[in-house]
């Protein structure tokens, strides 16, 4: 037989009665073994972590059955949709006035002939929106003055006897006049979409554009504001994705960037709260064409 392993023993070693104890065994308790860990009131059938006040059917978690447990998600029930308030529905609705908490202005109800093609059956139409006039502003100016150097410089080759350079003058500012009118044009056909499920930007009129991000992909956005830009309500979309390669990313002079932010946060963040409040804004429509 070996020696007991360890120091010998010390009956004057300050830390012999520390080592016992860490050493000591911990006995094995049962459950009639005293009111520790069974029966007592500890951690079994008393008040403390039962049906008392705190976790149980008192009014600690007011209600009815066990509300306090109610925040625990049951597996086998599925998602269930947050219930929308009258309250919070009515925070955003127009009063009689127009006058709303919120700069979000109706929905549109149909999408125009030229933004329906885009849209697939089970796809929700929130709006659409064009540039700002300030995107016309470039052209406009090149108009306007193209107009009055070229009118000033046919008027003067006039009269200088000169009939071929003043033919060159005037279709010369046929031309400008037909390029100005062309970005008109590309200005009304560009629009700004946005559905349930994506974003979407199409332009062009012989050579249609069609860019899109789905909401799911959109990590960050924000929008960015000039001093003229506040001062005539318009601004600049930029969306990041979590993708490298974006088909959609900074959309510039779009109007109402507060209203249209709101929209599209919304939409992403709260998609029940715009079904609840379009769904009460239809039901009231149908009363008042009843009425």
């Amino acid at each position: 037989m070996g020696s007991p392993s360890g120091p010998p023993f010390d009956p004057d070693d300050p830390d012999r009665e520390r080592r016992e104890r860490d050493t000591e065994p911990i006995p094995r308790v049962g459950p009639d073994d005293g009111p520790g860990y069974g029966a007592g009131p500890g951690l079994s059938d008393g008040p403390s972590l039962s049906d008392d006040v705190g976790y149980g059917d008192g009014p600690g978690y007011a209600g009815e059955g066990r509300p306090g447990r109610a925040w625990i998600r049951d597996p086998e029930a599925g998602y269930q949709p947050p219930q929308i308030s009258e309250d919070e529905l009515a925070g955003l609705r127009a009063d009689a006035t127009g006058a709303t908490p919120r700069r979000v202005l109706p929905l549109e109800d149909e999408p125009s002939s030229l933004v329906a093609r885009y849209l697939f059956p089970t796809e929700r139409y929130r709006g659409e929106w064009k540039r700002h006039w300030i995107h016309l502003t470039n052209p406009l100016l090149i108009g306007v003055a193209a107009t009055f150097v070229l009118g000033y410089l046919s008027g003067f080759l006039a009269g200088q006897n000169v009939g071929a350079l003043t033919t060159i003058a005037v279709l010369l500012w046929f031309a400008v006049m037909g390029w100005v009118a062309w970005k008109v044009a590309d200005w009304w056909y560009d629009r700004f979409i946005l559905t349930n499920k994506r974003v979407m930007v199409v332009n062009g009129i012989v050579t249609r554009k069609v860019a899109m991000m789905p909401l799911v992909r959109v990590t960050d956005m924000k929008y960015e504001q000039t001093p003229t830009g506040r001062a005539l309500n318009y601004g600049t979309f930029v969306l990041e994705s979590a993708g490298q390669e974006q088909a959609l990313r900074e959309i510039k002079n779009l109007p109402n960037p507060n209203e249209l932010y709101l929209r599209v946060v919304e939409e992403m963040y709260e998609p029940q709260a715009v079904e609840a409040r379009l769904g009460k804004e239809a039901d009231e429509a149908k009363a008042d064409d009843g009425a």
